[in-house]
């Protein structure tokens, strides 16, 4: 994992792995922040990188029209459930199961 401090990124934090880009200097120590991009990390192995994306973009995409909402589609993507739903559990890295975001799909919004 390599945090690189981005003061140009429009949001918070990504994921783009192997780097985290974090757009704050405060965020650099932001435990929680860290550790909802490391979940994102974790995710991204799991469907071997590039999959990733194509199934977040498909995921936000579908959301949209759902939604109506850029925010509220952002927020109902699989991984970003999993990841909001998790990242104040510092164990949480090690005791997830492999594809844990799947039951996201099932758990109520």
């Amino acid at each position: 994992m390599i945090v690189l401090h981005c003061p140009w990124l429009h949001v918070s934090g990504m994921a783009l792995w192997p780097f985290i880009l974090i757009r704050d200097r405060e965020g650099m120590s932001d435990a929680s922040l860290i550790l909802h991009e490391r979940i994102h990390h974790r995710q991204q192995l799991e469907l071997l990188i590039l999959p990733f994306y194509l199934l977040y973009a498909v995921n936000y995409a579908i959301n949209l029209v759902r939604y109506g909402s850029r925010l509220k589609a952002y927020r109902e993507i699989v991984f970003e459930r999993e990841a909001y739903a998790m990242d104040a559990k510092e164990d949480y890295l090690q005791q997830r199961r492999p594809y844990a975001w799947l039951r996201m799909f099932h758990m109520k919004h």
